[in-house]
C-alpha cells in the first residue's frame, strides 16, 4: 500500500477525463449541462430496470442506519422501553426529520436497539441481504463501535459478530462487505481514543478505513487529528464526514487535518471553486447521498441538489444511500436519481457504476472482477435493447 502521508494520486476513472465518459441520455434531448434549472424529467423505465440489474459497490452507507423496518419492528418488539414503534408501518412517520440534529436523535433511538452480539449479528447479516437482492456486489459499511461498546456490548464480541456476518454474507449471498469504523463526532475524544483502539489494536480482518461522522456544527474537524494519525500509521485509509451541514472550510479541514482520501458527503464543495478545483485536480471523491441530504434538510429539494454543479467542475462523484431505510429509499434508487441529475444513459450509468469500484479499497484483483461484471452486464443489455 502506498503512504497514506503522500498526497493522493488523481484518479484515472474520474469521468472528465475518462476514455468511457458520462454520456447524457438523448432522450433528455437538453443542452443545457446545470440541470438543476430544469424540473427534474421522469426516469424511463427501461433504465430503472437496467440499473436494477447493475453490478454495483456501495461507499457510503451505515450499519445502523440499513436496518430495515422488518428488523428495526423486530428489535422493537424485544426492547419496547427504547420507545421506537414497533409497528413496521408506524416507522415511515418515525422516520421523518425535521432537521439533522432530528435525525440524529431518531437514529440513536435505534442505536439503542442493538443490545447483545446476536442483535449485531442479525442485523448485518439482513443489511447484507438487502444489498444482494439490489445487485450490490461490495459496500464499505460505516460501524460504528463506540456507540455498541459503550451501552455495554463486549468489544470483541461486537467484532465477532460483525466478523461471522461478514463472512456468511460473501460465501451465502455474494456480498463483499468491508468495514469503515467512524468516530461519532458528537460524543467527543472519549469516543475517538476507544474507536482509534479498537480500530488499530483489535483490527478485524474487514477493516479497511476509517471516518469521521455525526454532527458537523460544533464538531471541528481537526481535534480527531491524533486519532486519525494513528489510524493512517496501521494502513487504515481516511473518509470522514464533511459539508454536509456545514460550509465547504470543514472539507478543508478534513483534507488538511484528516487527509481524507474520500468525502462522505461534501454537499457545500461547490460554495468554494478553489475547493472543487482541487478535488477535480486531486481526483478526490465526493460520496454523494441525494435522498439523504433532502431528509434531513442539507438540500431543499433535488432539483436544487448540486451533484449536477460537482460533475460540471469535473468532481468525480459516487451515488450512495447512507441510511437507506430511515430515508425511505435504497441503492438503485438513488442510481435512478443521479441519472436523471446528470441526464445519463445506461452506459453513463455503468461508468458511474464502474467509478465506485475504481475509487473503492476493495483489493485489485476484486476490483478487477467487478469491473468487468458491470461491462458484461452493459454489453448484454446492449445486444438485446
Amino acid at each position: 500500500m502506498a503512504s497514506l502521508s503522500s498526497p493522493p494520486v488523481p484518479c484515472p476513472s474520474c469521468y472528465v477525463a475518462s476514455r468511457t465518459p458520462l454520456r447524457a441520455a438523448a432522450a433528455y434531448d437538453d443542452p443545457d449541462p446545470q440541470l438543476s434549472r430544469r424540473p427534474l424529467l421522469s426516469h424511463p423505465s427501461h433504465l430503472a430496470a437496467f440499473i436494477a440489474g447493475l453490478p454495483k459497490a456501495e461507499l457510503h452507507v451505515h450499519h445502523v442506519g440499513s436496518a430495515s423496518p422488518r428488523i428495526v419492528a423486530e428489535l422493537a418488539a424485544r426492547h419496547p422501553e427504547a420507545g421506537v414503534p414497533a409497528d413496521a408501518d408506524a416507522l415511515s412517520e418515525y422516520f421523518t426529520f425535521t432537521d439533522f440534529a432530528h435525525f440524529i436523535q431518531v437514529y440513536l433511538s435505534v442505536v439503542d436497539l442493538i443490545r447483545d452480539a446476536e442483535d449485531v449479528r442479525l442485523l448485518t447479516y439482513e443489511i447484507a441481504r438487502d444489498m444482494a437482492r439490489q445487485s450490490i456486489r461490495y459496500a464499505e459499511l460505516t460501524v460504528t463501535p463506540y456507540s455498541s461498546v459503550s451501552r455495554g456490548i463486549p468489544d470483541g464480541a461486537f467484532l465477532d459478530a460483525i466478523e461471522d456476518a461478514r463472512r456468511a454474507a460473501e460465501r451465502e449471498l455474494g456480498v463483499v462487505l468491508r468495514w469503515t469504523f467512524d468516530i461519532p463526532g458528537e460524543a467527543g475524544l472519549e469516543a475517538a481514543e476507544e474507536t482509534t483502539r479498537i480500530a488499530t489494536e483489535m483490527a478485524p480482518d474487514g477493516l479497511v478505513s476509517f471516518g469521521l461522522g455525526g454532527p458537523e456544527i460544533g464538531v471541528p474537524r481537526p481535534q480527531f487529528k491524533p486519532y486519525f494519525d494513528r489510524a493512517l500509521a496501521t494502513g487504515l485509509h481516511s473518509v470522514p464526514h464533511a459539508g454536509e451541514t456545514t460550509g465547504p472550510g470543514t472539507i478543508w479541514d478534513a483534507l488538511t487535518s484528516l487527509r481524507a482520501e474520500r468525502i462522505g458527503h461534501g454537499t457545500s464543495a461547490v460554495q468554494d471553486p478553489r475547493l472543487l478545483e482541487h478535488l477535480a485536480e486531486r481526483g478526490i471523491p465526493l460520496e454523494v447521498c441525494p435522498t439523504s441530504n433532502i431528509a434531513t434538510r442539507a438540500v431543499e429539494a433535488l432539483e436544487s441538489h448540486p451533484i449536477a454543479e460537482m460533475a460540471k467542475a469535473g468532481v468525480l462523484v459516487t451515488v450512495n444511500s447512507d441510511d437507506p431505510p430511515m430515508f425511505g429509499t435504497d441503492l438503485n434508487t438513488e442510481y435512478g436519481i443521479a441519472a436523471r441529475l446528470l441526464g445519463l444513459d445506461a452506459p453513463g450509468i455503468a461508468t458511474l457504476a464502474r467509478n465506485a469500484v475504481k475509487v473503492s479499497f476493495l483489493d485489485d484483483a476484486g476490483k478487477a472482477r467487478l469491473c468487468e461484471e458491470i461491462d458484461s452486464y452493459l454489453a448484454t443489455w446492449q445486444r438485446t435493447r
